[in-house]
């Protein structure tokens, strides 16, 4: 599956450190994706096995797609009663809910949505205007209820459902990056389904040398770049138009859904390419951002702090945050221009 980020490990000059002369690459298929793990560092196999079993675990836990798993259990009880939860599920569940309250764009409790639109699997349909009217009331995190003392969940309404596809990902990255850094992994890539990439450390070509990580042309079926992005101990994370969709009659319905209307969003964008230090924020924000367009978007991504985003405009404009400038270049055999976000309405 081809999605937002293709990676290009180059640097300009070697540096000498205790790596490998070649990298050590180990992958699992979990989550739905292929989840890799390419580290320099010598003598870290069972670490690297270990990160690895991070994400199977959460993926046990909490793919709404997998009976039993125990997000199953809590959307299964919903208005019936509260389910206590591992302790790794409630703090993932915890911070969604903090993202749900605090951001426009991103509910965690949209799954009574995107399991009638099921986009990306084989039995994905465009619901009726009156399925969607239906269940836009059981879409509001404020529907969710827990309770620390007994590390339970409680969705109050029958019919809710949690769905945490827009920031899993990114949350597992961040658990499996510090269990690496934890153990002494200092050179390496988290990739998670290359939409969701997690850089440890510099380029295993120097110790002042980033990773050059390639922005996919969302355009393209294959690996071809708007143009290529200088990263080091951060977080990138893509969402676009072209990762999962639904064709119906001709329109393509992409699989970032908008929890007021109860369908996919419409606006100028076509990916967002999210730096973060956190994994999750990127994942968390490129939704919230994708909801706003590019200048909205661009616009709110100048008023946080410690994020910064590459946009891709279905004008086949790319827009880049100020912070980013100077380690973006945007590939000259692509049919992509910078844009000026002062031309935007």
């Amino acid at each position: 599956m081809l999605l937002g980020l293709s990676l290009t490990l180059t640097a300009c000059s070697a540096h000498k450190r205790d790596l490998r002369s070649k990298p050590y690459v180990k992958e699992v298929f979990t989550m739905g994706t292929y989840i890799k793990i390419t580290s320099y560092d010598k003598g870290h196999e069972k670490d690297i096995a270990a990160a690895l079993a991070i994400a199977k675990d959460y993926d046990k836990k909490t793919s709404v797609n997998q009976s039993g798993s125990e997000l199953d259990e809590v959307n299964d009880q919903a208005g019936i009663k509260p389910v206590k939860v591992s302790k790794s599920v409630y703090k993932l569940l915890k911070e969604a809910y903090d993202y749900s309250d605090e951001q426009t764009g991103f509910d965690m409790m949209i799954g009574a949505i995107s399991s009638l639109w099921h986009i990306g699997f084989d039995d994905a349909r465009k619901p009726s205007q009156s399925e969607i009217d239906q269940v836009l009331p059981l879409v509001s995190y404020r529907l969710i209820k827990f309770d620390d003392k007994k590390q339970t969940v409680y969705i109050t309404q029958k019919g809710a459902q949690i769905d945490l596809g827009a920031i899993t990902k990114g949350y597992v990255s961040d658990r499996m990056t510090d269990y690496l850094k934890e153990h002494g992994v200092t050179t390496a890539i988290v990739d998670l389904g290359s939409s969701s990439l997690s850089l440890i450390g510099h380029s295993y070509r120097g110790d002042d040398q980033p990773w050059t990580i390639g922005i996919k042309d969302p355009n393209k079926e294959v690996s071809t770049q708007v143009g290529l992005l200088e990263a080091q101990d951060e977080s990138v994370s893509t969402s676009g138009i072209y990762e999962r969709f639904l064709k119906v009659d001709g329109k393509i319905y992409p699989h970032l859904l908008n929890p007021k209307t109860g369908y996919p969003f419409d606006n100028d964008i076509q990916s967002v390419t999210i730096v973060s230090k956190k994994g999750v924020d990127g994942d968390a924000l490129s939704t919230t951002i994708f909801s706003l367009g590019t200048k909205k978007g661009y616009e709110f991504v100048e008023q946080h702090k410690n994020i910064e985003a590459i946009f891709v405009d279905k004008d086949s404009k790319v827009y880049v945050s100020k912070n980013l400038k100077e380690r973006f270049e945007i590939d000259k055999k692509s049919e992509y221009q910078l844009g000026d976000i002062a031309d935007l309405k």
